[in-house]
């Protein structure tokens, strides 16, 4: 049996990737290191892992990649799927050390730097003729806008703490100082309008498309932009295709999902994202493909391998979003939030593996 070792099991995306490779016949060995997880990861108790495994420390640890390193000696040539973004860094930057002994799909650490800059990101789709945001040099002529650090990811930042918005002149001086104690030039750009929709995306070691699905995001929390608390599978053959032009030239490889407002191209997220429990909930097979690929196979890009139409929900961000657009006088959006409760999946819910959610509810109410 094929083994998988998927790192940082304390992230919610980590599920759906265990309970796709524990139904295709994988072992699942999942890891997370001690300091960012003193309650015990939903992961490892469902029943698609075989073991989850704590390292000692901090993925912060200069000793992290070494302890990481000799738990992957230990087992029979694992697969490796990184589940969060410093644990990918560490690998990429080792990858020569570390692919021999699991194969894996990253790309260099610089493709991984240039793909978190959203400065970057944004001057390349501008030189590709990809639709992306204006972006102002100096102070902005006309708001809203938005104020975000080059890679707020760096910082530890959670999703809906990487940006400001601002609707004049007075928000804008008091976002540029908030951000500013992250990144000295932080970048300020025209706060788009319109539906927003994730293109996610794998790509094989020779950039090659061999997996997509996407997505529209319903409702937001925090009600003013942040991740996702309910989205739906779509199918949008444009998106998968402007994504693909930006990932392949850069010559990435692995898993991103691409986000856009508008059909522009607002950044990158170059690793597992934050909606992936909606591969699950649709069919997506994604996962397994990664599996697949890394451990050597070529395989075939497949455009209608998922559900469309699958409407997901993350529960407790879900009741949070409601009261937050109740706050903004959305009284609309907050009833819209109600009826998920019957017409969406919950994010994290299997009838063959009820007991994460049970775990991950019960980890919320103690750190509350």
């Amino acid at each position: 049996m094929a083994l998988v070792l998927i790192t940082d099991g304390k992230y919610r995306s980590t599920i759906a990737a265990a309970r796709a490779l524990g139904r295709a016949g994988y072992e699942v060995v999942v890891t997370q290191t001690r300091a960012e997880s003193p309650l015990t990861p939903p992961v490892f108790e469902s029943r698609f892992v075989s073991r989850g495994i704590y390292i000692e420390g901090s993925f912060r640890d200069l000793e992290y990649p070494e302890r990481l390193m000799s738990l992957i000696k230990s087992l029979p040539s694992p697969v490796l799927l990184c589940g969060g973004a410093v644990t990918q860094n560490a690998v990429a930057e080792r990858r020569d050390a570390f692919s021999p002994l699991a194969p894996n799909l990253l790309p260099r650490r610089e493709v991984l730097d240039s793909l978190n800059d959203k400065e970057e990101v944004h001057e390349r789709c501008v030189s590709l003729g990809i639709p992306a945001p204006r972006e102002f040099t100096g102070e902005p002529d006309s708001y809203p806008v938005i104020i975000k650090p080059h890679c707020g990811e760096k910082f530890g930042l959670k999703a809906a703490q990487r940006y400001v918005r601002a609707k004049n002149r007075e928000e804008y001086l008091r976002g540029l100082d908030a951000m500013g104690k992250y990144d000295a030039a932080p970048l300020v750009q025209e706060a788009v309008e319109g539906e927003a929709r994730g293109a996610s995306l794998l790509l094989d070691r020779e950039s090659r498309l061999i997996g997509a699905i996407c997505h529209r995001r319903i409702r937001e929390y925090p009600a003013l932009g942040g991740p996702s608390a309910c989205c739906e599978s779509v199918y949008d053959d444009e998106l998968v295709e402007t994504a693909y032009t930006l990932l392949r030239s850069f010559g990435f490889s692995g898993l991103a999902m691409v986000e856009f407002k508008g059909r522009k191209v607002l950044e990158v997220n170059p690793r597992l994202w934050g909606s992936f429990p909606l591969t699950e909930q649709s069919g997506s097979p994604i996962a397994v493909k990664y599996a697949r690929a890394a451990a050597g196979e070529r395989l075939e890009y497949d455009p209608r391998d998922y559900r469309a139409g699958v409407r997901m929900r993350f529960t407790l961000n879900n009741a949070a979003a409601a009261v937050d657009y109740l706050r903004h006088g959305r009284a609309g959006m907050a009833l819209g939030c109600l009826g998920d409760m019957f017409s969406a999946r919950e994010a994290l819910s299997a009838r063959d593996d009820p007991a994460p959610l049970r775990r991950y509810m019960r980890n919320n109410l103690l750190r509350r």
